[in-house]
């Protein structure tokens, strides 16, 4: 991961809504990918990966996620999330929640691709110098938040 790269520049607090629990008494794991949807949003405005839209704009190609805690309400949860690999036309991220209830340890975390797409085309577009620049100053603002810890 370059150095510019992993400092996790953004993050949200979001309640945990009664009505996103589940028959089984904890948050349905759908809930989670909107909650990754939510701040992954974030990240792209702060970053001006939107400016281009509606022609040139991302797409989410993959979406990976390990659910490490269930969570119920009330709780809040800090949602981060960071940019790890540059690629051409695509570029990872990676997202955390942390429970605030469990002493912010690591509820879900995963791994997003998104790529840059020219929708009028349907094809993707390479990742200009300005974007990257963007997203570089982006990450430099981050706290760096330290790895997880354990599996």
């Amino acid at each position: 991961m370059s150095e510019t790269l992993g400092r996790w520049p953004v993050t949200l607090e979001i309640p945990v809504q009664w009505g996103e629990m589940d028959a089984f008494g904890h948050v349905n794991n759908v809930v989670y990918l909107r909650w990754f949807e939510s701040v992954r949003i974030a990240y792209f405005e702060r970053a001006g990966i939107l400016e281009g839209m509606p022609e040139i704009g991302p797409i989410q190609a993959r979406q990976e996620i390990d659910y490490r805690l269930p969570l119920r309400y009330p709780d809040r949860l800090l949602a981060s999330i960071t940019t790890t690999r540059l690629g051409n036309s695509s570029f990872t991220m990676a997202v955390r929640l942390r429970s605030q209830k469990h002493d912010r340890a690591i509820a879900a975390e995963g791994v997003t691709v998104i790529v840059m797409m020219n929708y009028r085309t349907g094809r993707p577009v390479p990742l200009g110098a300005e974007l990257r620049a963007r997203i570089a100053a982006l990450e430099a603002s981050g706290p760096e938040l330290p790895p997880p810890q354990g599996d």
